[in-house]
């Protein structure tokens, strides 16, 4: 008989054996349940038994030992008995309030979530339909996060795609995009073409595809979508005037913008001032994703340290308006190869902070350099700070938010020495600290800071958590502060 004794450690495999219990439990508590499950703001929907243990490997302050699964398990169990309402629940703020509390697990959550107990999944609302105007790099991202957050927990409900008929074939290419993607890898699940209907199944959703060279002919009643949001990733129209075009159309609600707003339309980093969108609100931006990248991380210097002046040097990934090689562009230097050289540009973003974050405005200085990478970002934050600090200090602060901060969900830390910018892609924070490049000179106020940031995959995941706030999608979240 072959030696079948297994070569891992006993912690590996009773770690995972419980994540593989775990598993079920938090899909069935996803699905029927509408409760989003998550370990320091990483989300655990749609994981597998790996992705559990890796997103226990994190301790919540620097002096504790990493959380354990077999801390958590015995909360997803009794959770996944409670019929919970909607909520987001961050199991490891919640293991290690349980364990401070000395108290039994089910006594625990009853008092912890009395707010949802018994509610049947109750908490989200009536759906909200979604459009996608353009199906471009952010438009395909945005539809992948929304169809991976179908079926449960969000009221966000895709509906339909907007392009221009470019070919005969136009909707085999489209899913074929959808399908594979030379960064992000393959689509995760299914994908049916019906060229009769012009219609996209994924993953079970239904996609309507709709032909369209004006936003204001479009009449998405005929296709059972009403008070739509739709999000124009086309970056054609960037002011109120040429966006209210989308208004004029059946079935239209509100619009987002995934491009830098002018004039004085809410520029939102969600985490930052999200908190500034009202029900009111019909026309909103959600920034660019440097702005999206930034803008967080400085909100935690600024918060804790002041910041008096800096400037931001954004070393940026080649994108779609550059020339593949060097022909005629508009802009300058953005004609010449994109593959081949380095192209020192402009950004905007610096002074967009300022929209997201009244106080630094006139503080910062910008510029960027575009490089031959198709993604993933890094931004330079060169900053005098108005109260001194260190390496050690600041590093700590920061790795603490992004552990237990509010803005846990946007801001991460990585201190590895090996990290390269592939090691980013897929990364739905906002923006990563690099704290093995901090540097801090020595009278402790001038402060760099390397932050790196998937400039496709986390900022589509800022602009669906900017969605979900212009939908009204508001549901409790534990444990409570």
């Amino acid at each position: 008989m072959a030696d079948t004794a297994s070569t891992q450690t006993p912690e590996w495999n009773t770690q995972q054996e419980l994540a593989e219990r775990m598993v079920p439990l938090l899909g069935s508590l996803y699905r029927e349940n509408n409760v989003v499950t998550s370990i320091y703001g990483r989300s655990l929907v749609n994981r597998g038994v790996i992705d559990i243990i890796k997103a226990h490997r994190y301790a919540r302050r620097v002096q504790d030992a990493p959380l354990s699964v077999a801390a958590t398990y015995p909360l997803v169990e009794a959770m996944a008995a409670m019929d919970l309402g909607a909520a987001n629940v961050d199991l490891a703020e919640l293991a290690a309030r349980h364990k401070e509390s000395g108290q039994d697990v089910q006594a625990f959550l009853d008092a912890e979530l009395a707010e949802v107990k018994g509610k049947g999944g109750e908490g989200l609302g009536e759906p909200q339909d979604v459009v996608l105007y353009g199906f471009g790099r952010i438009g395909r991202l945005l539809a992948r996060i929304l169809l991976d957050h179908a079926g449960g927990g969000s009221k966000l409900r895709l509906r339909a795609v907007v392009v221009r008929k470019n070919s005969e074939d136009d909707l085999v290419k489209r899913a074929s995009l959808l399908r594979r993607d030379s960064i992000h890898g393959p689509f995760d699940g299914t994908i049916v073409v019906d060229e009769d209907r012009n219609v996209i199944t994924a993953n079970g959703t239904e996609i309507q595809v709709i032909y369209s060279n004006d936003p204001t002919t479009v009449d998405y009643t005929a296709h059972g979508i009403k008070d739509a949001l739709v999000i124009d990733n086309t970056g054609r129209w960037r002011d109120d005037e040429g966006l209210s075009q989308h208004l004029q159309a059946k079935g239209v609600k509100k619009v987002l913008l995934t491009a830098p707003g002018k004039g004085e339309m809410k520029n939102i980093v969600f985490g930052v001032n999200s908190d500034d969108i009202t029900p009111e609100d019909t026309i909103v931006s959600a920034a660019s994703c440097t702005t999206n990248g930034i803008t967080p991380v400085l909100k935690v210097i600024q918060d804790d340290y002041g910041i008096d002046h800096g400037h931001v040097e954004t070393v940026h990934a080649y994108t779609n308006d550059q020339n593949l090689t060097d022909n005629f562009h508009k802009g300058s230097r953005r004609g010449r190869s994109a593959g081949l050289n380095m192209v020192l540009t402009e950004t905007g973003a610096a002074k967009a902070v300022a929209k997201a974050l009244p106080e630094l405005k006139g503080k910062l200085s910008g510029n960027a350099i575009r490089v031959p990478t198709p993604d993933v970002s890094m931004a330079i934050l060169n900053l005098e700070l108005n109260k001194a600090t260190s390496v050690e200090e600041l590093n700590a602060r920061l790795k603490q938010e992004s552990l237990t901060g509010v803005l846990r969900g946007q801001v991460g830390y990585v201190d590895s020495p090996e990290v390269v910018s592939t090691d980013f892609v897929g990364s739905d924070r906002a923006g990563v600290v690099d704290g093995l490049a901090t540097l801090v000179n020595n009278d402790g106020k001038n402060a760099i800071l390397y932050v790196w940031y998937d400039n496709e995959y986390g900022y589509s995941h800022q602009v669906v958590r900017v969605v979900e706030k212009m939908a009204g999608q508001q549901v409790p979240t534990f444990p409570k502060a």
